[in-house]
């Protein structure tokens, strides 16, 4: 739960209706009720308006959502509204992918360096990006301002450079590494992406799906 007992769930439904009301914005929709919005996310009305109430409700009887406030205000509670300096441990490919995604920047998100163990990368740019020796994270940190660092790295030393990360202040981590950090300082917030976890659903749900077909044939 957070501070004001919001759950999870309810938090991590929030990106969807930022990027849902994002598209009807770009297609021109000036506003929009909770049941045309509940088929669009293919949650229920009930749904939507519990989780908004969360936050303040932001509908008006009879007039439904205004688009580009409702998109504003989400943004606001998402933090958008901040610029967010962000480095990346690891410039292997994954690394790099994440330096190349322009949108990150859009939403606020500027990844401001990387760094890696491999001497040949040291100095290298990608998008602009210089890739630093790992050795150097210590200074790096101490003369600027860094929000968040995403691991991109063996999970053999995710641990390790995650609580050096703290050490230095840095309280958000975005973890990449295939393990769950064990960490120093348990008021740091950590968003653990398992790319392999989301490989395995989709593997169930397709099995499942075949399943399905077998028994109605």
């Amino acid at each position: 739960m957070g501070e004001k007992g919001i759950s999870q769930a309810v938090i991590r439904r929030m990106p969807r209706y930022y990027r849902y009301l994002g598209e009807l914005l770009d297609s021109g929709v000036e506003r929009i009720s909770s049941n045309d919005l509940s088929h669009r996310m293919k949650v229920t009305a009930s749904q939507i308006r519990q989780d908004l109430n969360n936050f303040g409700g932001f509908g008006q009887q009879g007039y439904g959502y205004n688009v580009k406030y409702l998109h504003d205000e989400i943004g606001k509670i998402l933090g958008l509204n901040q610029r967010h300096n962000m480095i990346v441990i690891g410039a292997g490919n994954l690394g790099q992918s994440l330096a190349n995604y322009e949108k990150f920047e859009r939403l606020g998100f500027v990844i401001t360096a990387m760094f890696d163990v491999r001497e040949e990368l040291r100095g290298t740019k990608i998008r602009g990006i210089e890739i630093h020796m790992l050795d150097a994270l210590e200074d790096y940190c101490t003369k600027n301002q860094v929000d968040i660092a995403a691991l991109t790295m063996p999970k053999e030393r995710a641990d390790a450079i995650a609580n050096r990360l703290v050490k230095l202040g840095i309280h958000a981590i975005w973890n990449f590494a295939h393990v769950d950090l064990d960490l120093v300082d348990e008021d740091v917030v950590v968003e653990n992406v398992h790319l392999s976890d989301s490989l395995m659903s989709l593997s169930y749900n397709i099995a499942n799906k075949q399943k399905i077909r077998e028994n109605k044939i």
